[in-house]
């Protein structure tokens, strides 16, 4: 008797969606394909690709591969994380209205009130967490509301399903920008979100040696437009670097495993140490959002961040006397980094509703030794002046 066959999991998914061996040389690792033209069978008929800009094979892999991954019949891939952002706000027209977090990537603010809101769009950052201010600023032009869960810096959860049916009632779509947890530990789609957006710099290509963004949608529609868009302002990655996220791909679960793993006894040693006023991680009980974290996550994720008690010199003071935690921007590879958001990803936020409290760190928890990073911390704390 024949069994309906399993869907497979993650791993697997992660593994083979998408990537089959290449059917001309066996080879198990899709092609990088570095032509930039096609030839044509005959005028206006080609197998599938015309222009590398339009579309180019190892880009379709990655394309299918981490779309599979979020759930989604549609998928497209960017030059960096930002491009694709750019991609979903030009869907927007002029006198639109966008909710953004008041906790939110410094970049992202910086698109929409630098860039997007010049041509006409207008914006309100608002705290997530608080229903009732999110509902009091949605408006008859509202026509996305923006979510990062967790948040940047500040690692606040979002209830997905909660914001989708919220906003779905007023006749907005849910973007959530899913780079910190990935789809391995949160698929915001399956929760009702509209749009998914990446930085696959991050966690996604996983080594710090890739710059790349994606946005996955399970509406055609909206497809369409991204689609459109992505051809015609060509922001699109190069071969090699979507074969740099396909090879982070294949890793992602094991490598969040640990790092999730890590990133709870980090957050522990922190909150029990008598320099640190404040410890902001998802898997800590003392996380007003823990609940709502465990049920619709996977795992908590492996970014932390934490306040000095002894304010923003203090926090310099860590942040610059780390070994093994490098200094440095961006987040999600093997090795651990350690940053000052106020004056390093965030900057670009201050004097606005969204500015860092300069006595918070941010850390990104890589692939080291657990202990070598809790003593590098531990050292660090004990470096600071005042």
């Amino acid at each position: 008797m024949n069994e309906a066959r399993r869907t497979p999991g993650f791993e697997t998914l992660a593994i083979h969606a998408g990537q089959d061996p290449d059917p001309t040389t066996g080879a198990v690792v899709p092609p990088i394909h570095l032509a930039t033209t096609y030839a044509q069978d005959d005028v206006g008929s080609h197998r599938g690709f015309e222009y590398s800009r339009s579309g180019n094979p190892t880009r379709a892999v990655l394309e299918t591969a981490l779309a599979t991954l979020e759930g989604a019949p549609y998928g497209f891939a960017f030059a960096s994380g930002m491009a694709a952002e750019d991609a979903v706000l030009r869907t927007l027209a002029p006198g639109d209205h966008v909710v953004i977090p008041n906790d939110a990537y410094g970049g992202t603010y910086r698109l929409v009130a630098r860039v997007h809101h010049a041509q006409g769009i207008a914006f309100s950052p608002v705290e997530l967490s608080d229903a009732s201010a999110v509902a009091g600023s949605i408006g008859p032009r509202t026509r996305l509301v923006w979510v990062e869960t967790p948040s940047n810096p500040l690692l606040q959860v979002a209830d997905v399903a909660a914001l989708a049916e919220l906003a779905h009632s007023r006749g907005a779509l849910l973007v959530v920008d899913n780079t910190f947890a990935t789809p391995y530990l949160q698929q915001p789609l399956s929760l009702g979100a509209d749009v998914v957006v990446h930085s696959t710099t991050k966690y996604l290509g996983g080594h710090s040696d890739v710059v790349g963004g994606f946005v996955a949608t399970s509406d055609e529609a909206i497809a369409e437009r991204i689609g459109f868009l992505q051809n015609a302002t060509g922001a699109v990655p190069g071969p090699f670097d979507c074969y740099l996220v396909l090879r982070g791909l294949k890793t992602l679960a094991v490598r969040l495993d640990r790092q999730c793993q890590s990133a709870l006894a980090v957050a522990r040693f922190l909150e029990a140490h008598e320099k640190v006023a404040r410890v902001r991680y998802p898997g800590l009980e003392s996380h007003p959002g823990h609940d709502l974290a465990k049920a619709q996550m996977r795992d908590f994720g492996a970014m932390v961040s934490f306040t000095l008690r002894g304010g923003e010199p203090a926090a310099l003071d860590v942040a610059a006397s780390t070994g093994i935690f490098t200094l440095a921007e961006s987040l999600g590879a093997v090795e651990s980094l350690i940053e000052h958001p106020a004056r390093m990803t965030h900057l670009s936020a201050a004097g606005s509703a969204l500015e860092v409290d300069p006595a918070l760190v941010r850390l990104s928890v890589g692939l080291e030794t657990l202990e070598d990073l809790i003593d590098d911390l531990d050292r660090a704390l004990g470096s600071i002046r005042s």
